[in-house]
């Protein structure tokens, strides 16, 4: 018994109780930023946190059933994993499984049961990216074989994001690629190549639609626009800066009642600064740091490559998502649509975050015998010692 306990593996316990944390404000802050607007239009007031609840247990579930498995049964399952991603963005163009809300085709819709395949686009990229990186190895620092397969393939999946329409998950589809492309040794030559292409073809997907022109617009100057495109923005700043030091007290914010659309989604880091004010944010955003640090400690401490890029693809959703999130409230860039982890109302986001906290769990987890393969920290010294040549 003593052996057995002595080779379990250890789980983090910082890491698991800060995304636990996490989850709970999230379920707080879900029933204070809905509960009003779901009792007038749905008749109970209970309505979303009921569904962010079922979903946290299934989340759990799917945590501690990634646990199980372990991160190295998951590389056989990277190509039929991105191939389910990617049948699952398709059947949203399928009569009576895509469904359509606020001019995004988003969701996909059977009895009972809603599901948005890009946030399983997102987790299956990295597993995908992951396992490629770590089976070429030394062949990564060559653009022919380390980059450009990658980056075809990225493309096929931001132009899927794009037909939703969802620019967002599109821009966090390629900072994950050129996160783990550096991670793996690509040369920042080569990668630098790509800015003269990436930039342009950016700023026409911008330029050419003009409700991202409107978002532009109203990053810009939310003020001037305070009735027209910029009423989000506006509402959300008042909203955070009404909350002071100490918040107005958990229940207590008015941006939600009908003032703030998507308060319990999209902005809901808006009434964390409402309602909790400036300490609610600084503990939530230390709680983020706490999950970004353990993250990347198990990236860094993997005895394999592919747990290494898996715990940064990972740790790189979570913080990517986090600040651009945090970042769109505060006016401190354009609107993205995209959730704050395991805070914001939404069920695949949340099981599919808790399940890949699941897979970081198991990579910090480590195992007995070390690998052979190069480890993220051999590949970092190495990156340095080109740069400072």
């Amino acid at each position: 018994m003593a052996i057995q306990a002595r080779n379990a593996p250890k789980v983090d316990m910082l890491l698991l109780s800060a995304v636990l944390a996490l989850v709970g404000l999230g379920l707080v802050m879900v029933y204070s930023a809905s509960a009003v607007t779901a009792q007038d239009k749905l008749g109970d007031a209970l309505y979303y946190l009921k569904r962010q609840a079922v979903a946290a247990v299934l989340g759990l579930g799917a945590m501690a059933a990634a646990m199980k498995l372990g991160y190295r049964r998951l590389g056989r399952l990277a190509y039929p994993l991105l191939g389910l991603a990617v049948l699952a963005m398709l059947a949203l163009f399928v009569p009576g499984l895509g469904v359509s809300v606020g001019g995004a085709r988003r969701w996909l819709r059977v009895p009972g049961i809603s599901f948005q395949p890009t946030e399983l686009l997102k987790f299956a990229w990295i597993v995908y990216l992951s396992f490629s990186l770590a089976k070429k190895k030394e062949q990564v620092a060559t653009f022919s074989v380390g980059v450009l397969p990658h980056l075809l393939v990225g493309g096929v999946l931001v132009a899927l994001c794009m037909t939703q329409p969802d620019f967002g998950s599109s821009v966090v589809l390629g900072l994950l690629l050129m996160v783990l492309l550096l991670a793996a040794g690509a040369r920042l030559g080569s990668l630098a190549l790509l800015v003269p292409v990436v930039i342009p073809v950016a700023w026409y997907a911008v330029v050419s639609s003009p409700y991202r022109m409107k978002r532009i617009t109203a990053f810009l100057d939310p003020w001037a626009h305070r009735h027209t495109v910029g009423y989000q923005v506006a509402e959300s700043l008042m909203s955070i800066g009404s909350g002071g030091v100490w918040g107005l007290g958990l229940g207590n914010g008015m941006q939600k009642l009908y003032f703030l659309p998507e308060a319990h989604t999209d902005f809901i880091f808006s009434i964390v600064g409402e309602e909790l004010g400036l300490a609610g944010i600084l503990l939530m955003v230390g709680l983020y740091g706490i999950v970004i640090w353990r993250g990347l400690k198990a990236a860094l401490s993997a005895t394999e490559s592919f747990g290494a890029y898996l715990a940064i693809g990972i740790t790189g959703l979570i913080a990517l998502q986090s600040i651009i999130n945090m970042s769109v409230a505060m006016g401190l860039a354009p609107t993205k649509g995209l959730t704050l982890p395991f805070v914001s109302y939404g069920g695949s986001s949340l099981i599919i975050l808790m399940a890949a906290t699941g897979v970081l769990l198991s990579v910090g987890a480590g195992a007995p015998e070390r690998s052979r393969s190069r480890t993220v920290s051999n590949v970092m010294r190495m990156q340095a010692a080109e740069v400072g040549a």
